[in-house]
């Protein structure tokens, strides 16, 4: 088994006033040759937006980008036509293939709005861009693991992924242990605590706190008092 522990603290940090943003990963003005990715999970960023403000329109391309609120709302837009808002309690996926623009704009003008950006790089390159929204609020999480990206294409609760990748999350209750299985040899599974306390092997981590597990068939993960995770599993190359 091989691990890697990434303290909330620990965080490359961007104060742009109406941006707040904590980096996982190497991104923008943050550098850190000892994490620029986990895997085939290449960013994942804490984003705090002010009322009324976001990310202008702006190219991708060849890349899985999800975005996830965890409070407020936001105002999507793309080129390819693609106009809407995605809250709390959604996620949203964006396989940016050939090339796509998109905005994304704090949807609320008196309320900031709290979201993680993460991007995955893909499995197959130059594939046509596509666009995906689904709820997980109906998804049932309370002492489990709901996933809600997937590549598998009948998986109707989840979003698609151009990747072997994997997203659950889980609100668990104190004392809750569960063992997540990996889906085969090469993988890696990224544990990101959304709140509260677990403990995996002999590591505690808490709020905003990560570890990164590889070599590994199977992890176990138990909420020291009540939890929220984000379980991340991705090709380690």
């Amino acid at each position: 088994m091989q691990k890697i522990i990434q303290r909330a603290e620990e965080r490359g940090i961007a104060d742009f006033g109406w941006l707040k943003s904590a980096h996982s990963f190497s991104f923008g003005q943050y550098y850190n040759p000892q994490s620029m990715n986990f895997g085939a999970l290449r960013v994942l960023n804490d984003d705090h937006v002010a009322a009324g403000r976001g990310f202008g329109e702006h190219p991708h391309d060849n890349m899985e980008i999800v975005s996830i609120p965890l409070s407020g709302s936001l105002q999507h837009s793309d080129s390819m036509g693609n106009a809407g808002v995605i809250q709390a309690g959604e996620v949203q996926i964006m396989s940016a293939g050939t090339g796509v623009a998109h905005a994304e704009m704090n949807a609320s003008k008196t309320d900031a709005v709290d979201f993680l950006q993460i991007w995955v790089f893909p499995k197959e390159r130059d594939i046509t861009p596509s666009y995906a929204q689904k709820y997980y609020t109906d998804l049932d999480r309370t002492d489990k693991l709901a996933c809600i990206v997937s590549p598998d294409k009948a998986d109707e609760k989840a979003v698609f992924i151009n990747q072997d990748a994997w997203f659950n999350i889980g609100n668990l209750s104190a004392g809750t242990a569960l063992d997540y299985t990996l889906h085969g040899p090469g993988q890696g599974v990224y544990i990101f605590v959304l709140a509260g306390s677990v403990e995996v092997g002999d590591e505690i981590l808490h709020k905003r706190d990560a570890i990164g597990i590889s070599a590994t068939e199977m992890v176990t993960l138990k909420a020291l008092i009540p939890a929220e995770v984000l379980v991340i599993e991705v090709p380690m190359s």
